[in-house]
């Protein structure tokens, strides 16, 4: 799954789970259940995500919705070998981003 966000240095609850296809609520009990999202609050308690929730979203969407793990497998996952995740992790999106490439050209032809 490839997300598209504009460049921005905050994005609302609302453009980060139009972008998830999700619900917003599964955004709200992601953050509770997983450390590494912590969006800021502003005084109204709107929450406002920065690129790096982004990124930490789409690495716990990789897990949770695309490999079928449970929250539980995906915390103890993200715990014990955090750094080959998100190396397996990059290079599957870098290798979507040619397969895309790739098909947009074999369209043009």
């Amino acid at each position: 799954m490839h997300i598209q966000l504009p460049e921005k240095l905050y994005y609302s609850i609302g453009e980060v789970a139009d972008a998830f296809d999700v619900n917003t609520s599964l955004i709200r009990f992601w953050e509770k259940e997983f450390d590494v999202i912590k969006p800021k609050k502003n005084a109204k308690g709107n929450r406002k995500f920065t690129p790096t929730d982004i990124k930490n979203l789409e690495l716990i969407y990789h897990l949770v919705k695309e490999r079928g793990f449970t929250l539980e497998g995906a915390k103890t996952h993200l715990k014990e070998n955090k750094q080959q995740t998100l190396n397996k992790f990059d290079l599957i999106r870098k290798l979507e981003n040619i397969k895309a490439q790739l098909q947009e050209l074999k369209d043009q032809l």
